[in-house]
Order: C-alpha cells, then sequence, then structure tokens
C-alpha cells in the first residue's frame, strides 16, 4: 500500500491505496458526525465522531477534519489559495479538507488558510519565499476556509496526517 506500491500478502496483491482509504475515510466522518463514546486516540483519522480529534473529553462542534499529504520524497504537499488580504503573499498552504471523492482514488481538496492562536495568517514560506519552512508549521493552530480547491489523485501521496477538528462553516 501506498508510495505507488501493491501491497502482496500471501501472494494476493492488493490495488487499494492507503492514502485513498484514508481520505475516503475522513470524508464519510466528515458526512456522518454522530454521537458516540469518546476515543482514546487522538490523532487517528478514523477516530469518529467528527470533533474527537484534538480533545475528545471535550468535543467540539466541527464540520472539518484538517490534514496534510505527503508526496514520495516526504515533503508536504502544498497548494495555492486566493487569498483575500491584498498586504501580503502568504497565499500557500499545506492544509486540507476533503470536498468530494470520485473515480476511485481522485480528490477535490479544500485548501485551508493557517492561522495563529491570535487568529493571524502563518505565512508557511522560508525568507526567500522559495520553499515551506518547516518550522513555520509549528505556529499553526487554527484555520479558515478559502474558496480555493484542487483535484487531485491520491494514489501520487505516501501519507496522510490528520491535524485537528474544526468547525469552518462550510455548506455540504
Amino acid at each position: 500500500m501506498g508510495c505507488g506500491r501493491n501491497n502482496e500478502v500471501g501472494g494476493v496483491g492488493n490495488d487499494r491505496n492507503c492514502v485513498c482509504e484514508v481520505v475516503r475515510a475522513i470524508k464519510d466522518i466528515q458526512d456522518n458526525a454522530v454521537d458516540v463514546e469518546c476515543q482514546p486516540c487522538l490523532t487517528n483519522c478514523f477516530l469518529e465522531p467528527l470533533g474527537d480529534l484534538t480533545a475528545p473529553s471535550r468535543r467540539r462542534r466541527a464540520d472539518t477534519r484538517v490534514f496534510t499529504l505527503k508526496s514520495k520524497d516526504g515533503s508536504p504537499f502544498h497548494a495555492f489559495y486566493k487569498d483575500t488580504d491584498f498586504k501580503d503573499h502568504d497565499c500557500i498552504s499545506v492544509f486540507f479538507r476533503v470536498e468530494t471523492i470520485f473515480d476511485g482514488c481522485c480528490a477535490t481538496l479544500r485548501v485551508l488558510e493557517p492561522r495563529d492562536h491570535h487568529g493571524k495568517e502563518v505565512d508557511l514560506l522560508n525568507e526567500c519565499g522559495t520553499k515551506i519552512n518547516l518550522g513555520k508549521l509549528c505556529k499553526v493552530t487554527d484555520f479558515d476556509s478559502t474558496d480555493s480547491c484542487i483535484t487531485v489523485d491520491l494514489s501520487c501521496f505516501c501519507a496522510v496526517q490528520c491535524i485537528k477538528d474544526v468547525y469552518l462553516g462550510i455548506c455540504d
């Protein structure tokens, strides 16, 4: 599974990509939020219901499971978004919300704007503006919805990491 390889178990091949399955599960969880007992694992992408990922004992209203994707070389996948604040140039994000899944392993992802604990935009680029500064990812604690979406082939990614359940007020 993952990284473009089929996993063979006992001589039987599996053509399903684990990233596809995880993103599909995230979409299902977003669509089917239900009230159940709290679960112990706080960072499992399969954790239900929506709203439990960050603090299951204090379930919050949520409509989005924020996640990141990693490419085959281990770098975070990024996308551009239309920044409505024209005073700056921080229009790149590595954070997403799944909107739709189609053709087996393709998805439309909404690009989420990274924000710090004061609600300010976090510019993820390095000082030259040419690469993502991984250290700046630690400053991101909140997210805002954008109107920018990207369509991806999920089989091109090796890893998915769920970050947080949040309420963005997005209509399905």
